[in-house]
């Protein structure tokens, strides 16, 4: 034993905290970080023996809970959906319904990214998917390139709220809570959020059209025959998004079970398009292995840093610290809301999920509030982080597929907007709940 406990839960807190962001800043990869943290406080403050079955206990935990199923499903989803054309074929329809409206592609972008959040729950993809296919066609129609950098940015971090969310998945299985009624509650808030982004598209277009130019003549010639032929390959991913929500929401199938149909439904509609083939089976398996890995092995770290903490009487000291400050309750939930950000400036969405909620959410049930709705809120959260600088992966994601002209500078720069649209709608439902809580209160 290195002789911890002599340090007290204060100084033990402290030093805890020191490790895991000196472990990060020397380059250290989350999971690792974790793991490490978790034996060097787990052997420290215990002896041997219980230290091992404390570990090993929270990792086979961890591993045994049946929802996790569902994560290697929901990604397959969006690997088999990144190499087909499924995802093409989608924007090019909607653009098509664009019109003459100032900033109506744009909006289509928008559009198309609630159906790809709704088929697959998976973030990056989503945003690397938009940077290939809307991106070009909005800067050569002469869209503003702030805008058409922070719609595609925008659009694509959708996936955190928007069912199948595997944010909300993560949530609910570390704060156990119901996930079909987390994708209930994120319904209104996801539209919400994505009407607050239509909604300044189109204003800001409606000042300067030149903003977001409407379709050229050529394009708006097309007839509506050809429209309506085009309108077709809308109808696989509606039916995919429609199997996975619709069994879910009507009871039918767990989520876990929902999953297991949409593979089933992807993998059936690129086998109606003539596109499945083994080469597109092999790589979509092997993204969905290195992501799936990654997720674990993060898992694991952080259940057993979060068992290891709460038995040396962190959750007790943390819970006393926050319940013992003489201010209201939603002041409390304001500062969780800001730790959460200045965390999520550094960490990843998932690292702050399996630390944080564990000692965040029994607060939230003694000051009385809806561990459903903190859910939505940390979503929300997690949003914002997926655009904020410094390390935000929404630009790397973009940059990597964006023409060489467009700087990590540009790209930061026009998600800006959106961030300040993202905390106004995190605002509306910290701050009126029913937004969240009325469809589950049906």
């Amino acid at each position: 034993m290195l002789g911890l406990e002599s340090l007290g839960i204060e100084w033990a807190s402290l030093l805890l905290i020191l490790t895991i962001f000196g472990l990060l800043l020397i380059g250290l990869p989350l999971a690792f970080v974790t793991g490490l943290t978790a034996m060097i406080f787990a052997f420290g403050w215990f002896n041997p023996m219980v230290a091992t079955h404390l570990v090993t206990s929270r990792v086979y935990g961890f591993l045994n809970e049946y929802v996790l199923v569902a994560i290697p499903m929901f990604v397959l989803m969006a690997s088999l959906l990144d190499r087909s054309g499924i995802a093409r074929d989608l924007y090019n329809t909607m653009r098509l319904f664009a019109g003459r409206l100032p900033g109506g592609v744009a909006v289509q972008t928008l559009v198309v990214a609630l159906f790809l959040a709704a088929m697959s729950g998976i973030i990056g993809g989503e945003i690397v998917l938009l940077g290939l296919l809307a991106l070009p066609q909005m800067l050569r129609m002469g869209y503003d390139k702030k805008l058409a950098i922070g719609t595609v940015c925008a659009g694509g971090s959708l996936g955190t709220m928007v069912p199948p969310s595997i944010v909300l998945i993560i949530y609910g299985l570390t704060a156990n809570q119901s996930i079909n009624d987390l994708f209930l509650a994120t319904i209104i808030p996801a539209f919400l959020l994505g009407s607050l982004y239509i909604t300044y598209i189109l204003v800001k277009c409606r000042l300067d059209p030149s903003l977001g130019p409407p379709l050229s003549a050529e394009e708006l010639e097309i007839p509506l025959s050809e429209k309506l032929r085009s309108a077709k390959s809308v109808i696989l991913p509606v039916l995919v998004a429609a199997m996975v929500l619709g069994s879910i929401y009507a009871g039918i199938a767990s989520v876990t079970e929902a999953a297991s149909m949409g593979v089933v439904g992807v993998l059936l509609s690129t086998w109606l398009r003539k596109e499945l083939n083994w080469k597109m089976m092999y790589q979509s398996l092997r993204q969905t292995l290195n992501t799936v890995g990654m997720i674990i092995w993060i898992g694991l770290g952080a259940n057993a840093l979060v068992g290891a903490y709460n038995l040396m009487g962190g959750n007790r000291f943390v819970e006393g610290a926050i319940l013992g400050l003489d201010v209201a309750p939603i002041v409390i939930i304001l500062v969780m809301m800001f730790i959460m950000l200045i965390l999520g400036l550094f960490m990843d969405w998932i690292g702050i999920a399996l630390l944080a909620m564990p000692i965040f959410v029994p607060i939230v049930i003694k000051l009385g509030y809806d561990p459903i709705w903190f859910g939505i809120l940390f979503s929300m959260n997690m949003q914002v982080s997926y655009l904020s600088p410094p390390f935000g992966p929404a630009a790397f994601y973009l940059k990597s597929v964006a023409p060489p002209d467009i700087s990590l500078g540009l790209i930061y720069r026009s998600m800006l907007p959106f961030i300040a649209l993202q905390i106004v709608a995190l605002m509306l439902v910290l701050f009126f709940p029913q937004i969240a809580l009325w469809l589950p209160g049906l």
